[in-house]
């Protein structure tokens, strides 16, 4: 059973991170403004930067479910406010798997500390991300060398309609945001889970130290108790 519990444990702490992750990066808007300039989409979109700012105000409000279809239509032709309403179920899924594992994990870690069990709660949370470490760093081997060709695959998996494929020509949404704004937006998502499992690891080693004491202290009482009734 502790070690079902910790395979969930480690399963719901990484989605909980992982959506987190997604979040932060995907609502920071100094990157996008970040990404026009160094990509040249003002002079692509020929829009302002007082245009394409408040555009990005309204992209981010639609992907947070702060607003509709409403939000959109003012900037995007049919074809791109359909496939937002796509992205923007995604983004709903997400939260909702933010939540979930956020309770799942919190429920869990609870009964560890309330077990008192340090050490296992420890070694689950300083050792499950090892083998997410190896899964990453494949994926991160495999998009360096095609990104376009896993990028593609990313999107056959998440939806089911061609809305995806636009046209660079005409269509604003792929002019503000090419493939470029994604790979830097996939690698900032990558570091910062990287950073928050970094920081789950930390704490475990210090649940395991804690646990460890704790358990030498316990043996040092019982041998102390041995040697006083002898």
């Amino acid at each position: 059973m502790k070690k079902i519990l910790s395979l969930i444990l480690v399963i719901s702490i990484s989605l909980f991170f992982l959506a987190f992750s997604i979040e932060i990066n995907s609502y920071n808007k100094n990157y996008y403004l970040r990404s026009y300039e160094k990509h040249g989409v003002y002079d692509v979109t020929k829009r302002s930067e007082e245009d394409l700012s408040v555009i990005t105000n309204d992209i981010i409000s639609y992907l947070k479910g702060h607003g509709g279809d409403e939000l959109l239509t003012p900037h995007f032709n049919e074809r791109e406010v359909l496939h937002m309403r796509d992205v923007q179920d995604l983004f709903n899924l997400a939260r909702t798997i933010k939540y979930i594992s956020f309770l799942v994990s919190l429920a869990i870690i609870f009964l560890f500390l309330y077990r008192k069990e340090y050490i296992s709660l420890g070694r689950t949370l300083f050792y499950g991300p090892f083998f997410l470490y190896f899964l990453l760093i494949l994926l991160a081997i495999l998009a360096s060398k095609d990104f376009t060709k896993y990028f593609t695959y990313f999107h056959l998996v998440f939806f089911d309609n061609d809305l995806w494929i636009l046209d660079p020509r005409t269509d604003l949404m792929i002019q503000m945001l090419p493939e470029a704004f994604f790979m830097g937006m996939a690698l900032r998502i990558l570091l910062s889970f990287l950073v928050f499992l970094s920081i789950i690891q930390i704490i475990g080693k210090i649940y395991e130290r804690r646990g460890l004491k704790s358990y030498e202290n316990l043996s040092g009482e019982i041998k102390g108790n041995i040697f006083k009734k002898q």
